[in-house]
């Protein structure tokens, strides 16, 4: 994944105040698009689909803003999980696990994920399937790779959008999603989409906007390839006590429960850790006074979808609540 959605509806907000953004690419557009149609072409994208994204195009000044815009501030992690973790969310995330419930227990088993992980991802992306974006992806792509920023990333995820519409799962018109090219219900950029999108109706298309099963078997792989144990959790919150080294959170050290257990680390409420034969990494995802973590090894499996602590934290902590825990 590519970004973090909550700033980027922020950002949105800004763009015209902030003037017009100029282009980093001092290549004519008539030339760029003649060049990327002959490589387009060449791997065998078809003639007819670069004059549907190419038919009077121009990049969209507004998705330039929304690349350059930083964050203004900071959002403390107790915001960002106030913000994303709603009860209104945790509330829709209960009905909709029940609503689905065996063809996410069945996705579950096949994949090896937790069904209750696959809708919080669901959930904080878009919002169940609400919130998926409606910039058209491929022009949104060609804005990017035009800019000459981020050129060589772009001009890959634009060929790749290309390949998924040639073989048949989305058409040009109804390729939609963020103006960074994430994708569907799932937001996956089109790399992501052609490593790990599942047909699970078998269909023959990976519809990631509009058929759920094929939505929840592909967050379900996405974590699957990347590591995902169903033996294990993401993580939890913990009390540490007074005087405790907090040069000692690191979260690519994993040391036994036990270890942590004998540092003095127990559960949020004071009992003792419950000491299994599995290592666990702590971690502060925000300031020390907003909590310390155990996390274990799925949690970096998290950050592979979107490298953001909080993110991470806000996926773990909606799971637990959507499982009533």
């Amino acid at each position: 994944m590519l970004r973090c959605v909550p700033f980027f509806r922020i950002a949105g907000c800004l763009f015209l105040l902030l003037g017009q953004p100029a282009l980093a690419n001092q290549k004519p557009l008539g030339l760029w698009i003649q060049e990327f149609r002959t490589e387009a072409t060449a791997k065998g994208i078809s003639p007819a689909l670069l004059d549907d994204v190419f038919k009077d195009f121009t990049p969209d000044e507004r998705i330039i803003v929304l690349d350059r815009k930083q964050p203004e501030g900071t959002v403390t992690l107790t915001q960002y999980l106030t913000r994303v973790v709603t009860p209104q969310r945790v509330s829709e995330g209960q009905r909709l696990y029940l609503e689905n419930k065996p063809l996410l227990e069945e996705i579950g088993r096949k994949y090896g994920v937790q069904p209750r992980f696959i809708v919080a991802l669901w959930g904080i992306e878009t919002h169940y399937g609400k919130i998926t974006g409606n910039f058209n992806v491929p022009q949104a792509l060609a804005t990017l790779a035009y800019d000459g920023r981020r050129a060589d990333f772009f001009r890959k995820e634009l060929l790749e959008s290309l390949q998924i519409i040639q073989a048949g799962h989305i058409s040009f018109a109804n390729m939609k999603g963020s103006w960074a090219g994430a994708m569907g219900q799932s937001q996956f950029m089109p790399s992501s989409f052609l490593n790990f999108a599942v047909d699970y109706d078998g269909d023959g298309r990976k519809d990631i906007w509009g058929t759920r099963a094929d939505v929840f078997a592909s967050i379900a792989n996405y974590l699957k390839k990347n590591g995902w144990n169903d033996q294990l959790t993401w993580g939890r919150q913990v009390h540490l006590p007074q005087g405790f080294k907090t040069e000692l959170a690191d979260i690519k050290i994993f040391r036994p429960l036990e270890e942590w257990s004998n540092q003095g680390v127990r559960q949020i409420d004071g009992q003792p850790l419950a000491v299994k034969p599995i290592k666990a990494a702590l971690m502060f995802p925000g300031t020390p006074e907003e909590g310390a973590y155990l996390i274990y090894e799925n949690f970096p499996v998290i950050l592979h979808w979107n490298r953001s602590r909080y993110f991470g934290t806000a996926v773990g902590t909606l799971a637990d609540r959507i499982y009533g825990q």
